[in-house]
């Protein structure tokens, strides 16, 4: 046998990364954390290393609580982004592209806490394709700490692999941790870890030998859980957050002594729980009644063809009590039916008694929890009666927790029937430690501090409010409360907390204005606006579809309206939602993105949103906009792509936009900066504050800044703020104001334009409000209109070579063809806001560095003119 050479070995390193002709060159997951709410970014990076075409595969489990919010594939320096929809009309496209023989992606269940996302497409022979999924969760608190969870499981080795968690919380971090199910003490050391008052950040980025099982393996040791877990300062009992018009309040007293429990344990032991599940219960029983406090009250109740009971009341947990309890614990047995109702309604009637009684002391927290593997099949077996027995019952006096034990339960009736009774449904899974799972439940809730919980906020003032009364606060947990005000511009907020505790009743009063969280936010560089926003509309989702539960006929329409319309506004995958991503096969030129609105469809929307039947008009074959930073975008229709540009200036700085002599249509836009200038930069941000809108034959101009609208037509002058909902028809022309929102201009026989105001966080430091602009039947404009925008309404040809990685290994680049000019361009993403002037759609594009040099006509500096009109 000879030797192997250096060059041997590194081949065969290099075949250690290829799969069936397929290496995934780079795994990144970039996780970003503010305020307890996860932004995560899953990108996989995949190049076809065969002599065919091979199908790519991208699974991705993310958390049961998480919401999809996102997902593109890149394909040779083309994206083709997935879109979220209502789920009947997501299936439809799902089923045409499957119907064509395209590819395409959904999200499935998967585990115990995850749901996969899995997409496959099929790559050519050296082709590069890219995968990215956003998604976002609020992380919840347990024990005393905010966990983020990431599955891990790159299913082979990756030259480029890397966690990286980065987290601000404004009240200052005191712990934090990771770990993984995976990590061997050689990977221990791979993990960085740092935290400094608001920062924390966690890095796990193993060399492609530390992935390996052994020296020798070509298998990842990467497969399994990765753990992040944090918590915060508190000085106070809450946090109290306000931005841009909503707010969100973080509730967590600590050292409040814990409240005596009174609780009563339903079991199934039916003849379906015989061997290892009752062996697990009974293991979990024996470990519970280890933790029950001597203050705590508790019994048993058994279920199957009968009921049966420990003893007749509840019973304190005295020493002597417990061991008796142990023993008749270890001699709890399997067999018979299922009479769920029987067992479950003789718990409550003890529990009942016991408060009616005064066996309980009065200041106490009193839980019920159920544990069953099946249906009910004796007895009372009717579950609408079993609900509606239970929950009269109860009275909602005490939480009802259901677990469901393994696959033969209606967990859906489980889930209702807790909900309705203040409670929550758990599934416990039938796998080795199910008495671990059954131990963990009762952890969470075996230390409650409060009881009937209140947070108030003044009506007039607050509205969309999530809920804000709770039956129980338990130790280490949190509760959370979002909602937005009736004024967008209030800045201050009182709360008035009430609680019953062990010893007395909580009562206190908090108050917060936005400028303090203006203060705790003021190290970071980005607008915060959105986030709180979100963070509220995840919040009311969930809470929307959990009521959705256990309602029924207008009332779970009513709720099911709204948790699918708030989905689709923020574009959150939910159950009432289905992203879809279709790439189309080699040779098929139709949908080219699938999911890129046609003209057509950007004027419907428009229209829609505006409540206007104005665009019934000519459809244009392709648009321009200018947004952001600034930023150009140009669609080109017949190469189905766009290309864009930025042009950097200083504040004060007045471009002419579009000018057409014909018409006697112009306008020119003025740019604003940052409010704190950077003195380090040559150009810092600009972004347009100021538009003029104007046609000489109409004798009009339209002034409009983030402020106020002017309107001057001939002598006749007009003003306008953006609290307006507008519409004015003069001759020649229509206005329509959309409040806080969006302007649309359509003059006659001449362009349409659609304004777009872009509010930002009143007390940011750094950024201010600016406007969008984008245009709207360009064809009716004539063939001598020029601009920076206008030259464009024009056709313009180009062609694409050379793709290949460049200096941002997010981004290709390439060399364009366009006017006889060779250019370097880069794949890249705009922002698009025609469809949702608070949420845009990203737009991949070939963006043209150097103030768009060789594409525009002449220098950028040709446009500087020297008004606004």
């Amino acid at each position: 046998m000879v030797p192997a050479t250096p060059s041997h070995q590194k081949r065969n390193a290099e075949n250690d990364l290829v799969v069936n002709g397929i290496e995934i060159y780079s795994m990144k997951i970039d996780s970003k954390v503010t305020s307890r709410f996860a932004h995560n970014v899953v990108t996989s990076r995949a190049v076809n290393r065969g002599n065919v075409s091979k199908e790519v595969f991208f699974d991705v489990e993310l958390p049961k609580t998480a919401f999809i919010t996102n997902f593109s594939m890149t394909i040779d320096g083309v994206t083709y982004p997935g879109t979220i929809k209502e789920k009947e009309a997501a299936k439809k496209q799902y089923e045409k592209a499957v119907s064509r023989g395209q590819t395409a992606g959904l999200v499935k269940a998967s585990g115990r806490k995850t749901e996969k996302f899995t997409v496959s497409v099929n790559v050519k022979a050296a082709s590069k394709v890219t995968f990215e999924l956003t998604y976002e969760e609020l992380l919840k608190r347990r024990f005393g700490k905010y966990e983020m969870f990431i599955k891990v499981k790159p299913k082979q080795l990756v030259k480029d692999f890397e966690i990286a968690v980065n987290i601000f919380e404004p009240q200052g971090i005191t712990e934090l941790e990771a770990e993984g199910t995976f990590i061997t003490n050689e990977l221990q050391n791979t993990i960085k870890k740092t935290f400094s008052e608001k920062k924390g950040h966690i890095s796990f980025k193993p060399t492609l030998d530390q992935q390996r099982t052994c020296a020798s393996c070509s298998e990842s040791a990467l497969d399994g859980d990765f753990t992040v877990r944090y918590d915060v300062k508190r000085t106070t009992p809450d946090n109290l957050q306000i931005v841009n018009g909503y707010f969100v309040h973080f509730f967590a007293p600590t050292n409040l002594p814990n409240l005596p429990k009174n609780i009563i344990f339903v079991m199934d032991t039916s003849g379906s729980m015989y061997g290892r599940p009752m062996e697990q219960t009974r293991e979990a029983l024996l470990k519970i009644l280890d933790d029950i406090k001597e203050d705590d009250f508790f019994n048993f109740i058994l279920f199957n063809s009968g009921v049966s009971t420990w003893k007749e009341t509840l019973i304190k947990a005295t020493p002597e009590n417990l061991d008796e309890a142990r023993k008749f614990v270890r001699n709890i047995d399997a067999s018979g039916m299922t009479n769920l109702h029987g067992g479950l309604m003789r718990g409550i009637d003890i529990l009942n008694a016991a408060h009616e009684g005064n066996l309980v002391p009065k200041r106490s927290a009193s839980i019920i929890i159920m544990l069953t593997d099946g249906q009910p099949n004796q007895g009372v077996s009717d579950i609408h009666t079993i609900e509606t027995d239970v929950k009269n019952a109860i009275k909602g006096r005490y939480p009802l927790y259901n677990l469901g034990f393994g696959s033969g339960v209606d967990y859906g009736f489980l889930e209702r029937m807790a909900l309705e009774n203040k409670g929550l449904a758990r599934r416990i899974y039938p796998d080795s430690d199910a008495a671990l799972q059954l131990q963990g439940f009762y952890d969470e809730v075996s230390n409650p501090m409060l009881t009937d919980v209140e947070l108030n906020y003044p009506e007039n003032e607050i509205q969309d409010l999530t809920t804000n009364s709770f039956k129980h606060f338990y130790d280490g947990s949190e509760i959370v409360v979002a909602g937005r005000f009736v004024d967008s511009n209030q800045n201050q907020l009182t709360v008035d907390v009430r609680g019953e505790g062990a010893k007395d009743a909580l009562s206190y009063t908090t108050q917060q204005d936005a400028e303090q969280t203006a203060q705790a936010f003021q190290e970071q560089e980005y607008i915060f606006g959105e986030y709180i926003e979100r963070l509220w509309a995840y919040l009311t989702i969930e809470q929307l579809l959990e009521r959705r539960i256990a309602a029924t006929g207008e009332e779970k329409e009513n709720l099911t309206a709204e948790a699918l319309a708030l989905s689709l506004k923020y574009k959150f995958v939910t159950p009432l939602t289905s992203m879809v991503v279709t790439k189309p096969e080699e040779n098929d030129n139709e949908d080219v993105i699938a999911d890129k609105p046609t003209e057509a469809e950007a004027l419907t929307s428009v229209s829609s949103m505006l409540g206007s039947q104005m665009y019934r008009g000519s459809q244009p074959t392709w648009y321009t906009s200018v947004d952001g930073d600034p930023h150009f975008v140009i669609w080109v229709p017949q190469k189905r792509d766009a290309i864009c540009f930025n042009i950097n200036e200083n504040p004060g700085t007045v471009l002419n936009l579009i000018n057409d002599p014909v018409t006697g249509i112009t306008v020119n836009g003025e740019l604003i900066g940052d409010k704190r200038a950077n003195t380090n930069a040559k150009i810092q941000n600009s972004y347009f504050g100021k538009l003029g809108i104007a046609n000489k034959h109409l004798g009009l101009k339209l002034t409009v800044t983030p402020e106020k609208i002017t309107v001057q037509n001939g002598n006749e002058k007009m003003g306008f703020t953006w609290l307006d909902s507008v519409t004015l028809q003069q001759a020649g022309f229509t206005l329509i104001i959309n409040r806080k929102k969006n302007l649309v201009l359509s003059m006659g026989s001449g362009a349409s334009f659609v304004v777009v105001l872009h509010q930002v966080w009143k007390k940011h430091p750094l950024h201010q409000d600016f406007l969008g602009l984008y245009t709207l039947e360009e064809d009716k404009l004539s063939e001598q209109t020029h601009g920076l925008l206008g030259q464009f309404f024009h056709p313009i040809d180009f062609t694409i070579l050379e793709i290949h990685p460049g200096s941002d290994p997010k981004k290709s680049d390439a060399t364009m063809v366009v006017k006889n000019n060779e250019l370097i361009v880069t794949r890249g993403w705009q922002k698009d806001y025609r469809r949702d002037p608070n949420h845009a759609v990203d737009i991949p594009c070939w963006f043209v560095h150097d103030n768009g040099a060789g594409l525009i006509d002449g220098v950028h500096t040709d446009y500087i003119v020297s008004s606004l009109f």
